[in-house]
C-alpha cells in the first residue's frame, strides 16, 4: 500500500508575465491576438490541472476586450473553474495589467472559456465534477450554464439556416 496522497485539485491558476514589444500590433499597443493567446494557455493549464488529462479549446465566449495592454505592463491572466460536465469544465478568464512604475492596475480582458478533456485516442473522457459552495460560486456556475443554453440555441439557429451546397 501507497503512503502517497492524491493532491488537491486546483480550481484556478494564475500566469504573470511582462508584456514585450514582440506582443505589439500596428496601434503600438499589445495584438488582440496575444491577448486571446494567453487566455488559452490560461484556461488550458487550468484544465489541465483540474481533469489531469489533455484538453482541447472548444469554445471561446463573451471575449470583451475593455482596456489595452501596453509594452512593459505585467499581464495577470486568472483562470478559474465555474463549472463542470461529464467532460467539460468552464473557465472564466480575467486579464489585466499593471503598470510596474505606479502599480495602476486595470481590467483589459474577460471571457469564458470551455475546455474537453481527452485521453491519447482523443476521445473525451470524464472530469471530476466541481460543486459551487460560495454565492459568487454559485452565480459564476448559473452563467456557465446559462451561456451553454445560449450557445446551444445560436447553433440550433445556424444549422436551420444552413442548406445544402448546389451539386
Amino acid at each position: 500500500m501507497s503512503n502517497e496522497t492524491t493532491p488537491a485539485r486546483p480550481r484556478e491558476i494564475t500566469l504573470r508575465f511582462l508584456a514585450e514589444p514582440t506582443d505589439v500590433n500596428f496601434g503600438g499597443k499589445v495584438h488582440g491576438g496575444a491577448v486571446m493567446k494567453w487566455i488559452d494557455q490560461a484556461g488550458y493549464a487550468c484544465a489541465v490541472g483540474w481533469s489531469g488529462y489533455y484538453c482541447v479549446t472548444v469554445y471561446i465566449g463573451g471575449i470583451r476586450f475593455y482596456k489595452p495592454v501596453f509594452i512593459g505592463q505585467i499581464v495577470e491572466v486568472k483562470a478559474m473553474l465555474v463549472h463542470t460536465g461529464n467532460s467539460s469544465m468552464h473557465i472564466a478568464i480575467d486579464v489585466s495589467a499593471t503598470e510596474p512604475k505606479t502599480g495602476a492596475r486595470k481590467r483589459t480582458t474577460r471571457c469564458l472559456i470551455v475546455f474537453v478533456a481527452v485521453d491519447n485516442a482523443g476521445d473525451t473522457v470524464k472530469v471530476p465534477s466541481w460543486t459551487p459552495v460560495s454565492e459568487d460560486d454559485k452565480r459564476f456556475e448559473q452563467y456557465a450554464i446559462h451561456m451553454a443554453a445560449l450557445r446551444k440555441e445560436q447553433e440550433d439557429e445556424l444549422l436551420a439556416t444552413e442548406t445544402s451546397p448546389a451539386v
